[in-house]
Protein backbone atom coordinates (compact mmCIF):
# COMPACT_ATOMS: atom_id res chain seq x y z
CA UNK A 1 0.00 0.00 0.00
CA UNK A 2 3.01 2.28 0.43
CA UNK A 3 3.07 3.12 -3.27
CA UNK A 4 -0.60 4.17 -3.27
CA UNK A 5 -1.40 7.88 -3.06
CA UNK A 6 -4.40 9.92 -2.00
CA UNK A 7 -4.64 12.75 -4.54
CA UNK A 8 -7.64 14.48 -2.96
CA UNK A 9 -6.67 17.78 -1.34
CA UNK A 10 -7.87 18.03 2.29
CA UNK A 11 -11.05 20.04 2.90
CA UNK A 12 -11.76 20.35 -0.83
CA UNK A 13 -14.27 17.64 -1.73
CA UNK A 14 -17.52 19.14 -0.45
CA UNK A 15 -16.82 22.47 -2.17
CA UNK A 16 -16.06 20.61 -5.41
CA UNK A 17 -19.27 18.57 -5.08
CA UNK A 18 -21.44 21.67 -4.74
CA UNK A 19 -19.69 23.56 -7.54
CA UNK A 20 -19.80 20.64 -9.97
CA UNK A 21 -23.46 19.96 -9.15
CA UNK A 22 -24.37 23.53 -10.02
CA UNK A 23 -22.42 23.40 -13.28
CA UNK A 24 -23.73 19.94 -14.24
CA UNK A 25 -27.33 21.00 -13.69
CA UNK A 26 -26.77 24.11 -15.80
CA UNK A 27 -25.37 22.14 -18.76
CA UNK A 28 -27.92 19.33 -18.26
CA UNK A 29 -25.28 16.65 -17.65
CA UNK A 30 -26.90 15.99 -14.27
CA UNK A 31 -30.50 14.80 -14.70
CA UNK A 32 -31.99 14.69 -11.23
CA UNK A 33 -35.16 12.62 -10.84
CA UNK A 34 -37.75 14.42 -8.71
CA UNK A 35 -39.38 12.50 -5.88
CA UNK A 36 -41.92 12.89 -3.13
CA UNK A 37 -41.52 10.97 0.12
CA UNK A 38 -43.39 9.71 3.12
CA UNK A 39 -42.63 7.57 6.16
CA UNK A 40 -43.90 4.04 6.69
CA UNK A 41 -43.32 2.57 10.14
CA UNK A 42 -42.71 -1.10 10.90
CA UNK A 43 -40.88 -2.91 13.70
CA UNK A 44 -39.46 0.23 15.29
CA UNK A 45 -38.13 1.70 12.04
CA UNK A 46 -39.60 4.79 10.39
CA UNK A 47 -38.81 3.82 6.79
CA UNK A 48 -38.23 6.68 4.35
CA UNK A 49 -40.04 5.80 1.12
CA UNK A 50 -39.48 7.95 -1.95
CA UNK A 51 -41.99 7.94 -4.82
CA UNK A 52 -40.50 8.67 -8.23
CA UNK A 53 -42.61 11.30 -9.95
CA UNK A 54 -40.87 11.28 -13.35
CA UNK A 55 -38.98 8.30 -14.76
CA UNK A 56 -39.01 9.46 -18.40
CA UNK A 57 -35.35 10.54 -18.33
CA UNK A 58 -34.03 7.34 -16.80
CA UNK A 59 -36.21 5.07 -18.94
CA UNK A 60 -35.08 6.91 -22.09
CA UNK A 61 -31.43 6.57 -21.00
CA UNK A 62 -31.88 2.84 -20.40
CA UNK A 63 -33.30 2.36 -23.90
CA UNK A 64 -30.42 4.38 -25.37
CA UNK A 65 -27.89 2.24 -23.48
CA UNK A 66 -29.53 -0.97 -24.75
CA UNK A 67 -29.35 0.44 -28.29
CA UNK A 68 -25.64 1.25 -27.85
CA UNK A 69 -25.03 -2.28 -26.57
CA UNK A 70 -26.54 -3.75 -29.75
CA UNK A 71 -24.61 -1.40 -32.05
CA UNK A 72 -21.29 -1.99 -30.28
CA UNK A 73 -21.89 -5.70 -29.83
CA UNK A 74 -20.91 -5.38 -26.17
CA UNK A 75 -22.20 -3.86 -22.97
CA UNK A 76 -21.93 -0.06 -22.83
CA UNK A 77 -19.83 1.26 -19.94
CA UNK A 78 -20.82 4.79 -18.84
CA UNK A 79 -17.73 5.05 -16.62
CA UNK A 80 -15.08 4.31 -19.25
CA UNK A 81 -14.91 7.05 -20.16
CA UNK A 82 -17.06 8.92 -17.67
CA UNK A 83 -18.74 12.21 -18.60
CA UNK A 84 -16.32 15.07 -17.93
CA UNK A 85 -19.19 17.32 -16.84
CA UNK A 86 -19.92 14.89 -13.97
CA UNK A 87 -16.31 14.77 -12.73
CA UNK A 88 -15.87 15.95 -9.14
CA UNK A 89 -12.33 15.03 -8.03
CA UNK A 90 -9.37 12.72 -8.36
CA UNK A 91 -9.44 10.66 -5.16
CA UNK A 92 -6.41 8.43 -5.59
CA UNK A 93 -4.25 6.96 -8.32
CA UNK A 94 -6.85 4.19 -8.70
CA UNK A 95 -10.19 6.01 -8.16
CA UNK A 96 -12.09 9.13 -9.19
CA UNK A 97 -15.29 10.67 -7.86
CA UNK A 98 -18.18 11.65 -10.15
CA UNK A 99 -21.78 12.70 -9.70
CA UNK A 100 -24.56 10.14 -10.10
CA UNK A 101 -26.17 11.31 -13.34
CA UNK A 102 -29.71 10.19 -12.45
CA UNK A 103 -29.76 11.07 -8.77
CA UNK A 104 -32.83 11.05 -6.54
CA UNK A 105 -30.82 12.30 -3.54
CA UNK A 106 -28.89 15.58 -3.76
CA UNK A 107 -25.09 15.26 -3.98
CA UNK A 108 -25.15 11.52 -4.64
CA UNK A 109 -21.56 10.52 -5.48
CA UNK A 110 -20.00 7.56 -7.27
CA UNK A 111 -16.45 6.42 -6.52
CA UNK A 112 -15.33 4.55 -9.62
CA UNK A 113 -12.17 2.67 -10.50
CA UNK A 114 -10.06 4.30 -13.22
CA UNK A 115 -9.50 0.94 -14.92
CA UNK A 116 -12.31 -1.55 -15.43
CA UNK A 117 -12.96 -3.93 -12.55
CA UNK A 118 -16.00 -6.18 -12.21
CA UNK A 119 -18.67 -5.07 -9.75
CA UNK A 120 -18.81 -8.69 -8.55
CA UNK A 121 -15.14 -8.73 -7.61
CA UNK A 122 -14.37 -8.26 -3.93
CA UNK A 123 -13.53 -4.82 -2.60
CA UNK A 124 -9.83 -4.06 -2.27
CA UNK A 125 -7.59 -2.01 -0.01
CA UNK A 126 -7.56 0.65 -2.75
CA UNK A 127 -11.38 0.78 -2.72
CA UNK A 128 -11.43 1.36 1.03
CA UNK A 129 -8.67 3.99 0.90
CA UNK A 130 -10.64 5.97 -1.70
CA UNK A 131 -13.90 5.54 0.20
CA UNK A 132 -12.40 6.65 3.50
CA UNK A 133 -10.71 9.66 1.92
CA UNK A 134 -14.20 10.82 0.88
CA UNK A 135 -15.89 10.06 4.23
CA UNK A 136 -13.14 12.03 5.96
CA UNK A 137 -14.33 15.08 4.01
CA UNK A 138 -18.05 14.99 4.90
CA UNK A 139 -20.45 12.86 6.91
CA UNK A 140 -22.13 10.39 4.60
CA UNK A 141 -23.56 6.91 4.13
CA UNK A 142 -21.41 4.79 1.83
CA UNK A 143 -22.76 1.69 0.14
CA UNK A 144 -21.90 -1.01 -2.37
CA UNK A 145 -24.33 -3.10 -4.38
CA UNK A 146 -22.37 -6.32 -4.80
CA UNK A 147 -23.86 -7.71 -8.02
CA UNK A 148 -27.05 -7.45 -10.07
CA UNK A 149 -29.12 -9.35 -7.51
CA UNK A 150 -28.02 -6.72 -4.95
CA UNK A 151 -29.36 -3.89 -7.13
CA UNK A 152 -26.30 -2.97 -9.20
CA UNK A 153 -27.09 -1.69 -12.69
CA UNK A 154 -23.49 -1.34 -13.98
CA UNK A 155 -20.69 -3.92 -14.19
CA UNK A 156 -17.88 -1.38 -13.73
CA UNK A 157 -16.94 -1.32 -10.04
CA UNK A 158 -18.39 1.69 -8.22
CA UNK A 159 -19.01 2.53 -4.60
CA UNK A 160 -21.55 5.20 -3.68
CA UNK A 161 -21.96 7.90 -1.03
CA UNK A 162 -24.97 10.00 -0.09
CA UNK A 163 -24.73 12.81 2.47
CA UNK A 164 -26.25 12.45 5.92
CA UNK A 165 -28.83 12.90 7.26
CA UNK A 166 -31.03 10.83 4.94
CA UNK A 167 -34.16 12.19 6.57
CA UNK A 168 -35.06 15.85 7.22
CA UNK A 169 -35.57 15.33 10.96
CA UNK A 170 -35.06 12.67 13.60
CA UNK A 171 -32.55 9.88 13.06
CA UNK A 172 -29.85 10.46 10.44
CA UNK A 173 -30.45 6.95 9.06
CA UNK A 174 -33.85 5.25 9.60
CA UNK A 175 -32.40 1.94 10.92
CA UNK A 176 -30.29 3.70 13.59
CA UNK A 177 -32.72 2.95 16.46
CA UNK A 178 -32.06 -0.78 15.95
CA UNK A 179 -28.26 -0.52 16.04
CA UNK A 180 -28.07 0.24 19.77
CA UNK A 181 -29.25 -3.32 20.50
CA UNK A 182 -26.39 -4.96 18.57
CA UNK A 183 -25.34 -8.30 20.11
CA UNK A 184 -21.58 -8.78 19.80
CA UNK A 185 -19.57 -11.95 19.69
CA UNK A 186 -15.99 -10.73 19.62
CA UNK A 187 -15.98 -7.85 17.10
CA UNK A 188 -18.90 -9.05 14.93
CA UNK A 189 -22.50 -8.36 15.90
CA UNK A 190 -26.05 -9.12 14.81
CA UNK A 191 -28.98 -6.72 15.18
CA UNK A 192 -32.01 -8.42 16.84
CA UNK A 193 -34.44 -6.18 14.92
CA UNK A 194 -33.20 -7.29 11.49
CA UNK A 195 -35.03 -10.54 10.58
CA UNK A 196 -32.58 -11.77 7.93
CA UNK A 197 -28.95 -12.87 7.65
CA UNK A 198 -26.51 -10.01 8.26
CA UNK A 199 -23.37 -9.02 10.16
CA UNK A 200 -22.42 -5.71 11.78
CA UNK A 201 -19.17 -4.20 13.05
CA UNK A 202 -18.27 -0.92 14.74
CA UNK A 203 -15.50 1.25 13.30
CA UNK A 204 -13.02 3.68 14.85
CA UNK A 205 -13.68 7.29 13.81
CA UNK A 206 -10.02 8.12 14.49
CA UNK A 207 -9.22 6.23 11.27
CA UNK A 208 -10.47 9.26 9.35
CA UNK A 209 -7.14 10.95 10.13
CA UNK A 210 -5.32 8.58 7.76
CA UNK A 211 -7.34 6.87 4.98
CA UNK A 212 -4.35 4.83 3.80
CA UNK A 213 -3.78 3.35 7.25
CA UNK A 214 -7.51 2.96 7.87
CA UNK A 215 -7.93 1.00 4.63
CA UNK A 216 -5.99 -1.94 6.04
CA UNK A 217 -8.26 -2.18 9.11
CA UNK A 218 -11.40 -1.66 7.01
CA UNK A 219 -10.39 -4.42 4.60
CA UNK A 220 -9.87 -6.77 7.54
CA UNK A 221 -13.32 -5.94 8.95
CA UNK A 222 -14.86 -6.39 5.50
CA UNK A 223 -13.43 -9.91 5.17
CA UNK A 224 -14.62 -10.72 8.70
CA UNK A 225 -18.15 -9.66 7.71
CA UNK A 226 -18.00 -11.75 4.53
CA UNK A 227 -16.93 -14.81 6.53
CA UNK A 228 -19.65 -14.20 9.12
CA UNK A 229 -22.38 -14.47 6.46
CA UNK A 230 -20.70 -17.23 4.43
CA UNK A 231 -19.66 -15.13 1.44
CA UNK A 232 -16.07 -16.20 0.92
CA UNK A 233 -14.31 -15.52 -2.37
CA UNK A 234 -14.34 -17.94 -5.28
CA UNK A 235 -11.93 -18.00 -8.22
CA UNK A 236 -9.52 -15.60 -6.55
CA UNK A 237 -11.19 -12.23 -5.97
CA UNK A 238 -14.74 -12.94 -7.17
CA UNK A 239 -17.54 -12.89 -4.59
CA UNK A 240 -19.42 -16.13 -3.98
CA UNK A 241 -22.82 -14.44 -3.73
CA UNK A 242 -24.61 -11.11 -4.01
CA UNK A 243 -24.67 -8.75 -1.03
CA UNK A 244 -25.23 -5.17 0.06
CA UNK A 245 -22.62 -3.34 2.11
CA UNK A 246 -23.31 -0.14 4.05
CA UNK A 247 -20.81 1.95 5.99
CA UNK A 248 -20.66 5.18 7.94
CA UNK A 249 -17.79 6.68 9.90
CA UNK A 250 -18.96 4.58 12.87
CA UNK A 251 -20.06 1.16 11.53
CA UNK A 252 -20.30 -1.31 8.65
CA UNK A 253 -23.17 -3.68 7.81
CA UNK A 254 -23.37 -6.53 5.28
CA UNK A 255 -26.55 -8.21 4.04
CA UNK A 256 -26.44 -11.18 1.62
CA UNK A 257 -29.13 -11.12 -1.09
CA UNK A 258 -31.41 -13.78 -2.53
CA UNK A 259 -33.54 -11.67 -4.93
CA UNK A 260 -33.24 -8.33 -6.69
CA UNK A 261 -36.95 -7.49 -6.48
CA UNK A 262 -40.00 -8.00 -4.33
CA UNK A 263 -42.61 -8.28 -7.08
CA UNK A 264 -42.03 -5.01 -9.01
CA UNK A 265 -40.16 -3.18 -6.23
CA UNK A 266 -36.38 -3.12 -6.67
CA UNK A 267 -34.20 -3.03 -3.53
CA UNK A 268 -30.58 -1.93 -3.29
CA UNK A 269 -28.29 -1.15 -0.33
CA UNK A 270 -30.24 1.93 0.73
CA UNK A 271 -33.25 -0.28 1.44
CA UNK A 272 -31.31 -1.88 4.30
CA UNK A 273 -30.57 1.59 5.68
CA UNK A 274 -34.35 2.07 5.83
CA UNK A 275 -34.71 4.10 2.61
CA UNK A 276 -36.79 2.54 -0.16
CA UNK A 277 -37.81 3.70 -3.61
CA UNK A 278 -41.06 3.01 -5.44
CA UNK A 279 -42.00 3.94 -9.00
CA UNK A 280 -45.65 4.88 -8.49
CA UNK A 281 -48.62 4.93 -6.09
CA UNK A 282 -49.43 1.29 -6.85
CA UNK A 283 -46.01 0.18 -5.62
CA UNK A 284 -46.36 2.45 -2.59
CA UNK A 285 -49.62 0.72 -1.69
CA UNK A 286 -47.99 -2.69 -2.21
CA UNK A 287 -45.17 -1.66 0.14
CA UNK A 288 -47.64 -0.50 2.79
CA UNK A 289 -49.70 -3.68 2.49
CA UNK A 290 -46.68 -5.98 2.79
CA UNK A 291 -44.64 -3.89 5.25
CA UNK A 292 -41.17 -2.54 4.35
CA UNK A 293 -39.31 -4.82 6.78
CA UNK A 294 -41.12 -7.84 5.32
CA UNK A 295 -40.03 -6.75 1.84
CA UNK A 296 -36.39 -6.56 2.98
CA UNK A 297 -36.71 -10.01 4.55
CA UNK A 298 -38.05 -11.44 1.28
CA UNK A 299 -35.08 -10.20 -0.81
CA UNK A 300 -32.41 -11.06 1.78
CA UNK A 301 -31.36 -14.50 3.05
CA UNK A 302 -33.34 -16.22 5.82
CA UNK A 303 -31.69 -16.64 9.20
Amino acid sequence: MAQRKILLKPDSLWTSVKQRTQQALKCKALLSIPTEFEFVEQDGVNFLVRILSNLIRKDAAKKQQEKQNIIAGKEFNPFLPYEEDLFVADISDTHVCILNKYNVVDYHLLIITRAFEEQESLLTIEDFAALWACLAEFNGLAFYNGGKIAGSSQRHKHLQIVPLPLVPSGWQIPIEPLLASAKFQDSIATIPGLPFLHAFVKLDSDWLQSPLTAAEALLEHYHSLLRAVGLNAVNGDRQSGAYNLLATREWMLIVPRSHEHFQSISVNSLGFAGALLVRNEQEMQLLKNQGPMNILKSVAVPI
